[in-house]
């Protein structure tokens, strides 16, 4: 009998570098995530001896690795790389066989992208190089608070009277929420606030067809977003397991598909 083949994805963001190990019947075997810090080669290589030894496998063991993501032609020993608006739409895919739009919130960019039916896709498009919409929005909302950014879900949970925030720019926002803290507006009603314009900025975007789905860190993180993405869309939001790890996973789907074919699928 053969012994069972493994295949890698690997994600590096501008954030945080995510790696997933499948199987032969595409079944996640381990993940990895860290920062990735300044040096992404260094910070694949972690990811993957961190999931090399949780899997209890080999270096050998693996068959083919795809990388993906902003750093993606930083892994020395990818195969392959592909763009995250392939993998990210074919690791959601894979769990909502269906016709969606997938939203995902990543670090420094957020992308709307839509598949068929049958997993195909027919359009995607990605934010305007501003920092608003994104985790990186959020990050300074939580600097310009003194928080943690860990700690804006909380306090957004808690907030009884939402501060509208009228500026998008970051920059501007940052300044506008200062003005609201003189004001003695409360902290949690700002991070709520915060929280809108980043589902504003994504409504503007693009329109959904089919169900929506929604990946990355901030989605995995931040539940109160997805709920205020789901009332301004006036629809129900699917959150495939571990969301940030859907580009990774779909790498490594897409390794696993490309070793069994020997086709190399269009970026």
């Amino acid at each position: 009998m053969d012994p069972m083949r493994y295949f890698c994805g690997i994600d590096i963001g501008a954030c945080t570098a995510k790696l997933v190990i499948v199987d032969e019947a595409a079944r996640s075997v381990a993940r990895a995530i860290r920062r990735s810090g300044v040096d992404y080669a260094a910070a694949a290589e972690e990811d993957l001896a961190e999931a090399l030894a949780d899997a209890g496998l080999r270096r050998e063991d693996i068959r083919r690795t795809i990388s993906t993501g902003y750093g993606r032609d930083n892994v020395p020993w990818a195969d392959a790389t592909l763009t995250e608006i392939t993998c990210h739409a074919r690791g959601a895919w894979f769990h909502f066989r269906r016709r969606i739009t997938v939203i995902d919130i990543g670090a420094q960019d957020s992308k709307v992208i839509h598949l068929d039916e049958a997993g195909r896709r027919l359009a995607f498009k990605m934010n305007r190089k501003c920092a608003a919409g994104t985790g990186a929005f959020l990050e300074e909302i939580a600097m310009r608070l003194d928080l943690n950014v860990s700690d804006l879900n909380a306090l957004a949970e808690r907030s009884t009277g939402e501060v509208a925030l009228g500026s998008f720019c970051t920059v501007f926002t940052a300044t506008e929420i200062l003005s609201k803290i003189r004001a003695g507006q409360k902290v949690e009603d700002i991070v709520k606030g915060a929280f809108r314009s980043v589902v504003k900025r994504i409504m503007e975007m693009d329109a959904v067809d089919g169900d929506l789905v929604m990946t990355g860190g901030v989605v995995a993180h931040n539940p109160c977003l997805v709920r205020l993405v789901e009332e301004s869309f006036a629809r129900p939001v699917l959150v495939p397991p571990c969301p940030q790890y859907v580009g990774a996973f779909g790498a490594a789907l897409l390794a696993m598909e490309g070793a069994q074919t020997g086709e190399q699928p269009c970026s």
